[in-house]
């Protein structure tokens, strides 16, 4: 009898050289649209942003112009509304779309107008850390970034449902000051929930603070520190401030707006509600003007359904190895070849 030595024969050693090259296409492709979905789509996209050339009489002569980057609305979703699944797609979105504008455009400052938290309005404790431990890991930023954040209704309520607790927990995390200045320019960020002008005790307090910046800025437009009501009030750059809130200022619709982001056709002409879609008309007579020496530009991240359409593809071109693989379909480059050499030959 011939002795039997056990191993691979040539046969089974060609199988196993054939699995091993599809599973090794698999994963590239799996690698590269994930690599692609999930990093390098951010920056192709971010990387067409750029900062608005300013012209204005400050600039041209010579003052230094300040680079600001404006966010709102980004409610991180809390434990009551929130499932895990969609917590984590959402916030893996913003924290690289945040992270590689940072990397890219570079700004000096960060402003996120309100509405941090779509909870925070009736967040236990333990659900507020929560949050703010997630916060804090999406936004991170180097020490030479400011963030400033204004307070929403859903991150401290509604008029009807702040309370001077909710406003506390939320200055405990974020700078209380409303006056920021920076390269000159005076930034006012005002808790707009609190502008219901109905006497009541936190409102009461918001309108006392707004005084009390507009008395310091008039005293700084003015440079008069001699005597009188402005001898003990520290200077500010003599520009007009910049007014960030989380509510809009009164307007009766989205009628004039335009663009990209505006509201679909058949909505824009729908009226806003005064006190809970825009600010009422008497809060917004008393805001401060926003100067005139800025430039503005938006700056859009990546589309779900680019994202979508790309996870398809892949998708496909698996099926597609899979079903050659199986030789239920033929090879597309062998029957490309074939029909190159068909057609060479006629």
């Amino acid at each position: 009898m011939a002795p039997i030595r056990p191993g691979f024969g040539n046969q089974d050693l060609c199988l196993l050289k054939r699995r091993s090259f599809l599973l090794l296409k698999l994963t590239a492709v799996v690698f590269a649209t994930l690599l692609f979905c999930e990093f390098l789509i951010y920056y192709l996209v971010i990387f067409w942003c750029d900062w608005p050339e300013v012209k204005t009489p400050a600039h041209d002569s010579g003052q230094k112009t300040l680079k600001a980057m404006f966010l709102a609305d980004t409610h991180l979703l809390g434990e009551v509304r929130g499932h895990w699944l969609d917590k984590l797609r959402r916030e893996w979105q913003m924290e690289r779309a945040f992270q590689t504008a940072l990397w890219l455009l570079q700004p000096e400052v960060v402003f996120i107008l309100g509405d941090v938290f779509d909870e925070g309005k009736w967040s236990s404790p333990q659900a507020w850390a929560d949050d703010v431990q997630r916060f804090r890991k999406i936004f991170r930023h180097p020490r030479h970034v400011q963030l400033k954040v204004v307070a929403g209704n859903h991150d401290i309520g509604f008029h009807y449902e702040m309370s001077t607790y909710k406003i506390k927990r939320f200055e405990k995390v974020f700078n209380p000051k409303r006056l920021f200045s920076w390269k000159g320019t005076n930034f006012v960020m005002v808790n707009s929930v609190a502008l219901e002008g109905d006497g009541c005790h936190i409102c009461s307090k918001a309108e006392a603070e707004l005084l009390e910046i507009s008395h310091q800025l008039n005293c700084s437009r003015e440079q008069e520190r001699g005597s009188g009501p402005c001898r003990d009030v520290p200077l500010l750059p003599a520009s007009a401030p910049v007014l960030l809130q989380h509510f809009p200022l009164y307007r009766r619709s989205d009628a004039n707006c335009s663009g990209e982001d505006a509201a679909p056709l058949e909505e824009r002409g729908i009226p806003f509600k005064e006190r809970y879609d825009v600010l009422s008309r008497e809060a917004s007579q008393q805001g401060s003007m926003t100067p005139t020496e800025y430039a503005l530009a938006k700056c859009y991240l990546p589309h779900e359904a680019t994202v979508l359409a790309t996870y398809c593809v892949a998708a496909g071109l698996l099926a597609v190895l899979l079903l050659v693989h199986s030789r239920l379909l033929p090879s597309p480059f062998l029957l490309g070849w074939n029909l190159l050499r068909k057609f060479k030959t006629t």
